[in-house]
């Protein structure tokens, strides 16, 4: 991340931070921010769903934090939500983190992924897809049985 991008994103918590009392506890807490999708295009559709309100949890593969020494999310995690060029759209707070196989994903979390027609037959094509794109840069291949990281959050700041 560069710096210019890094100005942003500071600001826009420090943005957040002035509509907050002065004496909330989430002035002490730290914050990440990323994108969201594979590509520029993606995270500015993946962002405005979730700007918007209509993308409400979001998944990814175990794996892929296991390949990367991640921590996973908990509940209370603040994440500014970028977009395609890295600037800041909203922010969100986790609420509820699950592991969860993929194959037992149900229609009630693919609705509040919110994307395309919110249905879970829809959620497993496009997600079916993105895990094969996204897992072979870490030597796996999606598996009906694959753990999923699955997060439900709301948007705290926009």
């Amino acid at each position: 991340m560069g710096a210019l991008e890094d100005n942003r994103v500071e600001a826009y918590w420090l943005s957040y931070l002035q509509v907050l009392p002065p004496d909330s506890p989430v002035r002490d807490e730290q914050y990440v921010d990323e994108g969201w999708g594979d590509s520029p295009e993606m995270t500015d559709e993946l962002g405005a769903l979730i700007s918007a309100g209509t993308k409400t949890a979001t998944c990814s593969a175990l794996w892929e934090y296991e390949a990367e020494g991640e921590r996973l999310p908990e509940a209370g995690l603040k994440t500014i939500v970028l977009d395609g060029n890295g600037d800041p759209l909203c922010i969100v707070e986790t609420t509820n983190v699950e592991v969860r196989p993929y194959e037992e994903v149900d229609a009630r979390f693919a609705y509040e992924e919110g994307e395309g027609d919110r249905s879970l037959e829809y959620w497993r094509e496009a997600h079916w897809r993105f895990f094969s794109r996204m897992l072979p840069n870490i030597g796996m291949e999606p598996t009906p049985d694959m753990p999923l990281v699955c997060e439900r959050f709301r948007v705290v700041y926009r």
